[in-house]
């Protein structure tokens, strides 16, 4: 019976509301309908004497006589009266057998409606009696079962190490988690232990949820498997039955996992709230129910608990102590040799043409994390399929990428004026590029408009992974954001246009961290004037202001200066150059693109040439 309820369960709570709102709509009608209206005795009886009533209904406190509605002057309907004490029925019978008026006895109509009225909430108590009983039991018609998918032992579609590339180290750290699932007696013979959790912490992406599947795969036990806003309804009390339900499933299934991807949606802190004290909600009772159930089985259960997070610093300390989630495994953003692994394990049932150079697309995309990697190589196999290709070209994935990373391209038709400003400014970018020394070098300039809202945009790749900046790179980055502009006021005697918004702006900022974050302004010293309070990464997270009025004038003073001395540098180098600039900047306007060696070539430099030494005017700082 429980099994047909809970398949059944939402058409038949649809199919009980219908019929309670029809019973309630039934009573309230029939209330309002059948309502006598009262009168007097003697008004009653005049009705009665002129003919107007048809029949009488009679009972132990009240007389309820229905009108005829062709009378005229009085309204359809039924009158009421109360019966007078002591009252002599056998003469109202007798006049009423005169007047051919049929009369019978009939109970009292209040306590028909009081009956009818029963009814309904009688209806109404007993399911709300049962829903609770089956909340009690763990039901709760499908709002407290754990919605967690379980990927079997022996699953045809396991996944294992083999799947999962560029995060050799996170895999090296959950080998011996496989290996207790595989041989827990060996642990335990030497009285050692496996940390209950394993939190995977790690940008979006990475493969952390992955990764957690080729653990289970590589082990081949059970896998439960369930995000953490699954355990939050509206309904207090819901999320932790699910969590007791989800261990409860658990602890049949041993060995296993048991994965909680997003775990931070119920494991926030609960210090950093900002509720009234004393108050509570669903998350916290979900979070409370966590922590209980990690504590209420040993390493000698065969349950290892994994979840993910991106945001780690935001997670309740009683949730990551010793005991509970007591390993972190960081899955970070993959390096070159990683991204490549990646590539080749995304495009293994891609029919890839012999010119396609995985290394090198690994080399164009640093940062990007496997999902992008991913995104890159399914978008190549689309272009190719949009040929009718019968494999995927290097173009296709150079295509790809630049999908992924600028968007698509726009057919936005331009006028001559602005197609020159727009190639002189890209062209400003890519000859500061080319000239300063600590720049990536530039593989392609362009002024095809994307979707990304840039008229033309210049793309550098960099020839080895950057883990740290020097106060030189980080000057010659912004030296190329403010080409742009710079070429700009060159050519067109200081007549700007607003096309360096971006630019500007991220040249601002990264002028600000030099001086409030990496002490890097011998005015202001070797100090930091901010503390991050989210990711560590530039413009990203809140940072809290910890200076005064003064030091923040002397920090808007100094970022100025910083931005004016570049920005000299930056003319300095395109007057020096302006032959170059201008022979650029008509070459794009024909062709619309210039790859690496066609800059070059109209540089008068061999392709294997390096960046040319800054001139002499250059500041000291931003030079070698």
């Amino acid at each position: 019976m429980m099994d047909i309820f809970r398949k059944y369960r939402w058409q038949l709570s649809l199919a009980y509301g219908l019929l309670a709102f029809g019973v309630l709509f039934w009573v309230v009608k029939s209330f309002r309908s059948e309502r006598p209206r009262q009168v007097y005795y003697s008004d009653f009886m005049n009705e009665i004497r002129a003919g107007n009533v048809t029949d009488v209904k009679i009972t132990e406190t009240n007389l309820t006589g229905t009108l005829k509605p062709q009378s005229k002057g009085i309204a359809a309907g039924r009158i009421r009266t109360q019966r007078l004490p002591g009252m002599d029925m056998n003469a109202l019978a007798k006049e009423l057998d005169a007047r051919l008026i049929r009369y019978t006895g009939d109970e009292n109509w209040s306590e028909t409606s009081s009956t009818l009225w029963v009814i309904p909430v009688f209806i109404l108590a007993g399911f709300y009696v049962f829903y609770m009983l089956r909340m009690r039991q763990g039901a709760g018609f499908g709002f407290s079962r754990d919605r967690a998918k379980i990927y079997e032992k022996g699953c045809t579609t396991r996944v294992t190490f083999d799947d999962v590339a560029g995060v050799d180290e996170s895999k090296a750290e959950l080998v011996e988690v496989v290996d207790f699932l595989r041989q827990p007696e060996r642990y335990q013979r030497l009285g050692g232990r496996v940390p209950k959790g394993v939190l995977l912490v790690g940008p979006p992406g990475t493969g952390k949820t992955l990764l957690a599947k080729a653990v289970a795969g590589e082990a081949d036990v059970p896998f439960f498997s369930i995000s953490g806003s699954e355990f939050v309804e509206m309904y207090v009390g819901v999320g932790a039955a699910r969590v007791r339900n989800l261990f409860k499933k658990a602890k049949l299934k041993t060995p296993c996992i048991v994965f909680i991807d997003e775990l931070d949606a119920i494991g926030k802190s609960r210090s950093s709230d900002q509720r009234p004290i004393g108050s509570n909600d669903e998350r916290d009772q979900t979070l409370n129910q966590l922590l209980v159930e990690l504590d209420g089985f040993e390493s000698s259960t065969k349950i290892i608990v994994m979840a993910a997070t991106n945001t780690p610093e935001v997670l309740d300390p009683a949730l990551v102590r010793p005991g509970r989630f007591d390993r972190q495994v960081v899955v970070d953003r993959a390096d070159l040799s990683g991204r490549e692994a990646i590539l080749r394990v995304h495009s293994r049932n891609i029919n890839l043409a012999p010119d396609v150079d995985l290394r090198t697309i690994a080399a164009r995309t640093p940062g990007m994390v496997g999902a992008d990697l991913a995104n890159i190589v399914n978008e190549a196999a689309i272009l190719g399929a949009r040929r009718n290709a019968e494999s995927v070209t290097m173009a296709d994935m150079e295509e790809a990428i630049d999908r992924v990373m600028l968007g698509l391209e726009k057919n936005r038709v331009m006028s001559d004026a602005i197609k020159e400003r727009v190639a002189h400014h890209e062209t400003g970018h890519a000859l500061v590029a080319l000239m300063v020394q600590y720049a990536d070098p530039v593989h392609r300039v362009s002024i095809i408009p994307r979707a990304i809202g840039a008229l033309g945009h210049v793309l550098q790749l960099p020839t080895e992974e950057k883990f740290l900046m020097t106060q030189p790179e980080i000057e010659d980055q912004i030296a190329v954001m403010l080409g742009g502009r710079a070429a700009e006021e060159v050519v067109y005697d200081g007549v700007v246009s607003t096309g360096a918004a971006n630019d500007l702006e991220r040249a601002s900022e990264l002028a600000r961290q030099l001086v409030i974050r990496y002490g890097m302004s011998e005015r202001l010293g070797l100090m930091t004037y901010v503390r991050s309070q989210g990711p560590r990464h530039i413009g990203s997270g809140t940072e809290e202001r910890s200076f005064s009025e003064c030091t923040a004038e002397a920090i808007d003073q100094e970022s100025r200066r910083i931005i004016d001395t570049i920005y000299a540098r930056v003319r300095t180098i395109l007057r020096e150059h302006r032959e170059q600039l201008q022979r650029i900047a008509s070459e794009l306007i024909s062709r619309e693109t210039l790859m690496r060696d066609e800059l070059l070539r109209l540089l008068g430099r061999r392709p294997t040439d390096t960046a040319s030494v800054p001139p002499s005017g250059a500041s000291a700082s931003a030079g070698a």
